[in-house]
C-alpha cells in the first residue's frame, strides 16, 4: 500500500487544497465554503494546541446550539491539515458512537479492523497506537458534540497528538482548555451574508438582517439560503420575519431555541413547502433519525407501513434525488455526496419535531423505525453486514427504537445487540440490552418472548464480561420464566438452559452442568437436524463438560465428530467464531489427553485460521493462541510457548483489563512458562497477583482458585520456601477434594506437587505414600501412558531411591523409561528430568468456562 492509498473517505475539496493532505483523513464533514471570520478564535485554538509540550491537553469549543462550533472544528481541520498525518472525526453525542468511530480508524492505521477483531478490541488498539505515536505522532482527533465530560474519560487518547472537542456543555471549561464560541460579530454576520448570497446583498440590508437574527450563524445560514434560492427581497423577508416572530412571542411557549432561529427556520420551511411539499415531508422523516449522517439507502425501498406520500417518493428516484437536493439548497440538511448521506442539524430537527402534533410525531417516528429495520440486514453475525449496522447505530437512541413493539423493530434491536456482541463491543451491547430490557419489560411484561430472548442475551454478555454472579441470578430467573411462558422445548428456553449449565461451571459444579448440557443436546436433537449449529454448539458444551470432569477421551471423540460435520457442511465460513471455538476445543482435548505434538499441529492451524478470518485480537483467536502456547510448552518447545504467551497476555490486558477471566487464564499460562524456563521471580509475581484476583471472579471455593494456588505453591518451593508451599498445597487439595473428589485431574495434580513438598522437607515416607497413591489413581483416570502419570512415576522412583528401595525403583524406572520412549520420546525435557533422577512438577491451566 502506498502512502497515498492510506487516505480514507473523500480528500479535502480541491478548491481549498493548499498544502499537503494528511495520509489518513477520515469522516470529516465537507468544508463550508461560506465559512466566515473567527480568525482570532482559530489562531487562539491553534496556538493552544501547537504549544503542547508533553501529554495531550484536549481543547474544547463550547457554546449554544447554532453558533457554529462544529463548523469551526471543520474549518480548523481543513486549514491546518498540512500539519497532521492523521485527522479523524468522531461523533461524540452518544458513548456507543465514540468507540465504533475509534474502531473504524483501526484498518487505516494498519491494525485489525472492527469486522475482524471486534469494536472493543479495535478501539483499544487504536488508542494504544495513538498513545505510542505509531505509525503517526502528528494526529488530530475531533470529538464532535460531546455532552458529559465523564462519558469520554476512557476514550480520550493520550500521546503526542491533538484532541479537539465541541460541546454545548459549559462544564468542559473546568476539564480542558476551553474556547467559548459566541454568535458572530456584526462584521462577521455581514461578511457571511455577502458570501452566502451569490448576487450580493446591500450592506444596510445585511446589517438589518443580522440585527433581527441576533447574529446567530445557523439562522443567518437559513436566511441566506432562502434569499439565494428564491430571490426574496430583504425588506420582504424582514417583514415576514417580524410577523413570524410576533406570532411566536404571542404564543408564549417556553423554548430553548432563539426566537430569531425559530422564525428564520419557519420561513425556510414555508418556502420549501411551496416549492416542493415532498421535500418538506422528507425533512420531517429526517427529524426523527439521529443527528448523525442518515444513509440515503434508508430511503431506497418501499416498506410496508410507510405513508403513501413517502412510498411514492421512494418509487420515483429522480424526484427523491431532487427532494434531497432541495433540503441541501435551503440549508435544511447537509449532503455528503461521496458518502451518500443526509445530515440534519439537531436544532433544525428539534424545531421540525416541535411543530408537529404528538400523534404525527408518533407516526413519523414509527415509520423511521420501519425504515431502519428494513435497512439493516437480517444476519448480524456476518461481518459483511457490519457496516450497515454501524450506520444505523447512531440513530437507535435518538429515534427511540427501544419504545417500538413492532416485531420487525424488536428483531432489529436483538440483531443490533448480536452485532455488538459478535464484533466484541460487549460494553455497548450491554448498554443497549439494559435499555431495551427496561422498556420492553414495562410495555410487554416480564414473560413476553422478546423480553425473555433479550434476557438470554444479557446473561451471555454478563458471562463474556466475567460478571458470573449477575449472569447466574438473571439466568435462573429467565429459565424459570421461559419454561413457564414458552414451554420446556422452545429455542429460547433451551438457550437459557444451556446458559444455566455455563453458570454452574462458573460456580464449580461441573457434574450438574454436564447433566444439563446432555439434556439440552437431547432436546435440540428432537427438533433440528444433526447438522444444525444448535446441535453443534450443544455438543461442544457437552465436550467441555467431559474435559472439566477429566474425561478427555470422550471429549475428543465428540469434538472430532462435530468438527468433521462442520467441515463437511462448510460451517467454517458461515460462522467462523463458532468454528474456531470447536477447533480450539478439539486441540485442547487432544492436549489434555496427552498427545502434545498432535495438539500443537491442530493448535497452529486453528490459530492461523483465527488470525486470517477473525484477526489477532478477536476473543476466540486469543483463546486459541493461549491454548497453543500451553501445547507448545507441554511439547517442550519453550521458546515458541513463551513468545505466544507474552503476546497473548499483552493483548488480553489491553483489550479486557487485568481482572477479566480470560486475562487471568493468560496470566496463568505466562507464569507457567516463565517458571518452566527458569524465570522464577517474574513467574512468582504474576502467579501471586493472579491467585489474589481469581476469587473475585469465581468465589473462594471454585476449583480454578485452588488449582491456581497449586501453581503458586510450586513457585514457593522452587524459590526456597517449601513449608509455605506445603501449606498452600494442603489447603488447595482439601478445597479441590471437597468440590471434585480425589479421582480428578486437578486434585491429583496438586497431590503430586504436595508429595514433592514433603520430599523437599525430608518427609520421604509420607512423600512416597502420597505419590504412589496418586500414581495409582492417575493410571486409572487418564491411563498409564499419560504424561502426568509418567511424572508421578518419575517422582515415585525418586522417593523409592531416597528410601533405599532400589530394586523397586529400578523396576519402575525401566517401565517408565520405555513408556517415555514410546510417547514423548527420551529427548523431551520431561524425559530428560526423569532420566536425571530429578522430580517433575505438574501445573494447571484453566480452560474457558
Amino acid at each position: 500500500m502506498t502512502q497515498g492509498d492510506r487516505v480514507t473517505n473523500a480528500t479535502p475539496e480541491s478548491s481549498f487544497a493548499t498544502g499537503r493532505v494528511p495520509q489518513i483523513w477520515g469522516k470529516v464533514p465537507p468544508r463550508n465554503k461560506n465559512f466566515t471570520g473567527r480568525m482570532e478564535l482559530l489562531e487562539r485554538l491553534r496556538g493552544g494546541l501547537a504549544n503542547q509540550v508533553t501529554a495531550v491537553v484536549p481543547h474544547a469549543l463550547h457554546g449554544l446550539g447554532g453558533v457554529g462550533k462544529t463548523q469551526m472544528a471543520v474549518e480548523y481541520a481543513y486549514r491546518y491539515r498540512s500539519d497532521y498525518d492523521l485527522v479523524w472525526w468522531i461523533p461524540a453525542d452518544q458513548p456507543v458512537l465514540v468507540r465504533s468511530s475509534l474502531a473504524s480508524l483501526a484498518q487505516p492505521l494498519g491494525l485489525p479492523s472492527a469486522s475482524v477483531s471486534g469494536v472493543e478490541d479495535a478501539a483499544n488498539a487504536v488508542l494504544d497506537a495513538l498513545r505510542r505515536g505509531e505509525p503517526f505522532t502528528n494526529w488530530l482527533l475531533i470529538f464532535d458534540n460531546a455532552d458529559e465530560p465523564e462519558e469520554l474519560t476512557e476514550t480520550l487518547p493520550q500521546g503526542p497528538g491533538h484532541v479537539l472537542i465541541t460541546s454545548r456543555n459549559h462544564r468542559w471549561a473546568g476539564v480542558v482548555d476551553a474556547v467559548p464560541i459566541d454568535v458572530f460579530t456584526r462584521k462577521e454576520s455581514i461578511e457571511f451574508l455577502n458570501r452566502r448570497v451569490p448576487r450580493g446583498i446591500d450592506p444596510k440590508d445585511a446589517d438589518k438582517l443580522s440585527e433581527e437574527l441576533g447574529d446567530l450563524p445557523l439562522a443567518l445560514e437559513q436566511a441566506g439560503a432562502l434569499h439565494a434560492e428564491t430571490g426574496i427581497a430583504v425588506a420582504e423577508y424582514l417583514r415576514l420575519l417580524g410577523e413570524r416572530t410576533s406570532q411566536l412571542l404571542s404564543q408564549g411557549k417556553p423554548t430553548e431555541y432563539p426566537v430569531s432561529m425559530t422564525a428564520a427556520w419557519a420561513l425556510s420551511v414555508a418556502s420549501l413547502d411551496e416549492k416542493m411539499p415532498e421535500a418538506l415531508d422528507l425533512l420531517r422523516y429526517c427529524a426523527f433519525f439521529g443527528p448523525e449522517p442518515i444513509p440515503r439507502d434508508a430511503f431506497s425501498k418501499v416498506v410496508p407501513g410507510l405513508s403513501t406520500q413517502l412510498s411514492e417518493l421512494i418509487r420515483d428516484p429522480i424526484r427523491l434525488s431532487r427532494a434531497i437536493g432541495e433540503l441541501g439548497r435551503f440549508a435544511l440538511a447537509r449532503l455528503d455526496i461521496p458518502a451518500r448521506t443526509i445530515q440534519v442539524h439537531r436544532l433544525i430537527q428539534a424545531l421540525v419535531r416541535d411543530e408537529l402534533p404528538e400523534r404525527e410525531q408518533d407516526r413519523l417516528r414509527h415509520q423511521v423505525h420501519l425504515l431502519l429495520a428494513d435497512y439493516t440486514p437480517s444476519d448480524p453475525v456476518d461481518s459483511a453486514n457490519w457496516n450497515k449496522y454501524v450506520n444505523a447505530l447512531g440513530h437507535f437512541e435518538p429515534a427511540g427504537i427501544a419504545q417500538c413493539p413492532e416485531p420487525a423493530v424488536r428483531g432489529l434491536s436483538l440483531n443490533m445487540i448480536t452485532y455488538l456482541y459478535s464484533s466484541g463491543d460487549y460494553p455497548s451491547a450491554q448498554l443497549f440490552a439494559e435499555s431495551f430490557l427496561e422498556e420492553w419489560t414495562a410495555s410487554s411484561g416480564a414473560d413476553h418472548e422478546d423480553v425473555l430472548k433479550l434476557r438470554v442475551e444479557m446473561c451471555n454478555l454478563f458471562r463474556e464480561l466475567g460478571q458470573y454472579s449477575e449472569a447466574a441470578t438473571l439466568g435462573a430467573q429467565t429459565l424459570a420464566a421461559a419454561e413457564k411462558a414458552l414451554g420446556p422445548d422452545h429455542d429460547t428456553t433451551l438457550r437459557a438452559l444451556r446458559g444455566r449449565a455455563a453458570d454452574l461451571r462458573a460456580s464449580g459444579d461441573f457434574e450438574q452442568a454436564h447433566e444439563i448440557d446432555e439434556d439440552v443436546l437431547r432436546r435440540f436433537g428432537s427438533k433440528v437436524p444433526e447438522t444444525d449449529w444448535s446441535i453443534w454448539r450443544a455438543k461442544n458444551s457437552v465436550a467441555l463438560d467431559y474435559g472439566l470432569k477429566s474425561d478427555y477421551s470422550n471429549a475428543r471423540v465428540l469434538l472430532e465428530q462435530v468438527f468433521r460435520q462442520v467441515l463437511a457442511e462448510g460451517g467454517q465460513s458461515a460462522d467462523p467464531s463458532s468454528y474456531i471455538n470447536i477447533y480450539t476445543g478439539l486441540a485442547r482435548a487432544v492436549r489434555l489427553g496427552g498427545d502434545f505434538s498432535e495438539a500443537c499441529d491442530l493448535g497452529e492451524d486453528a490459530y492461523a485460521f483465527g488470525i486470517d478470518e477473525l484477526g489477532p485480537d478477536h476473543p476466540w483467536t486469543l483463546r486459541t493462541g493461549k491454548d497453543l502456547s500451553i501445547a507448545r510448552r507441554r511439547a517442550g518447545d519453550y521458546d515458541r510457548a513463551l513468545e505466544i504467551a507474552e503476546d497473548i497476555h499483552q493483548r488480553y490486558v489491553r483489550a479486557f483489563g487485568i481482572d477479566h477471566p480470560d486475562t487471568l487464564a493468560a496470566a496463568t499460562c505466562l507464569a507457567n512458562i516463565r517458571r518452566t524456563v527458569g524465570e522464577f521471580q517474574e513467574a512468582l509475581t504474576l502467579a501471586e497477583d493472579t491467585v489474589r484476583r481469581y476469587p473475585r471472579l469465581y468465589g473462594a471455593e471454585h476449583p480454578y482458585n485452588h488449582a491456581c494456588a497449586g501453581n503458586l505453591a510450586i513457585l514457593r518451593r522452587v524459590t526456597g520456601d517449601p513449608q509455605v508451599a506445603r501449606k498452600i498445597n494442603e489447603d488447595a487439595l482439601a478445597g479441590l477434594e471437597a468440590k471434585l473428589g480425589r479421582d480428578h485431574h486437578y486434585p491429583l495434580t496438586v497431590a503430586l506437587n504436595l508429595a514433592s513438598d514433603l520430599a523437599t522437607l525430608g518427609e520421604s515416607e509420607s512423600a512416597y505414600r502420597l505419590c504412589s497413591g496418586t500414581l495409582r489413581r492417575l493410571r486409572a483416570l487418564v491411563g498409564e501412558n499419560h504424561p502426568v502419570t509418567l511424572s508421578a512415576a518419575a517422582n515415585a522412583i525418586a522417593d523409592l531411591r531416597t528410601l533405599g528401595r532400589g530394586e523397586e525403583a529400578e523396576t519402575l524406572f525401566a517401565d517408565t523409561e520405555e513408556r517415555y520412549r514410546r510417547t514423548l520420546t527420551l529427548e523431551h525435557p520431561d524425559a530428560q528430568v526423569f532420566m536425571d533422577g530429578r522430580r517433575l512438577d505438574a501445573d494447571f491451566d484453566p480452560p474457558p468456562i
